[in-house]
């Protein structure tokens, strides 16, 4: 079975594209990935088609795609709280934000967008204090993860260090994550 992604996330691309570099970044990023860019958002399209619009950019910018992620996920909040509001609201903290995805924000997206594929975070504490977070998806996309906290911590005011223990671009299982939150 092709992994697909809902049009969600290509809308959200395109509009954090479009804000920083311009409608005519996102074309020519079209152009060289080779894509049409007819994405509605309830569509579902191949995983394939988000890679190469990132790998692109990352030819584009001189950055690795990691970085590119990283860009998309905290460019992707602002937009994110355009939309979808009361996702935000009930929270006072990235933190708190941030721990409500598995339980609240999920099965919200899941609502809906019919048949999105959302990654599993599993979170519990580290012995130094520090946050850890387990990030499981078939995309094994933890750069976009990690700019979606960052945006997280940007929109509430709120700082957080992310150092990666493990991650599943290096054949690991599971990505580690620890999350050192400042109020």
């Amino acid at each position: 079975m092709r992994e697909t992604m809902k049009g969600v996330v290509f809308n959200l691309l395109e509009d954090a594209v479009a804000r920083e570099h311009g409608l005519l970044a996102w074309d020519g990023l079209l152009e060289m990935a080779g894509l049409e860019g007819a994405y509605t958002s309830l569509g579902s399209y191949p995983d394939s088609e988000v890679i190469r619009l990132i790998d692109a950019a990352s030819i584009v910018l001189g950055v690795s795609a990691g970085e590119v992620l990283r860009w998309f996920g905290r460019s992707a909040i602002p937009l994110l709280f355009e939309r979808y509001e009361k996702f935000f609201t009930p929270h006072v903290s990235a933190q708190s934000f941030v721990a409500s995805i598995n339980d609240v924000i999920h099965p919200e997206v899941r609502k809906l967008y019919t048949g999105a594929a959302c990654p599993h975070f599993h979170f519990h504490d580290l012995e130094d204090g520090r946050t850890g977070l387990a990030y499981k998806s078939p995309r094994r996309m933890c750069q976009l993860a990690h700019g979606f906290i960052e945006g997280a911590a940007d929109h509430y005011g709120n700082r957080v260090a992310i150092e990666h223990l493990s991650c599943m671009q290096h054949g690991h299982p599971v990505c580690r994550i620890a999350l050192d939150w400042t109020p």
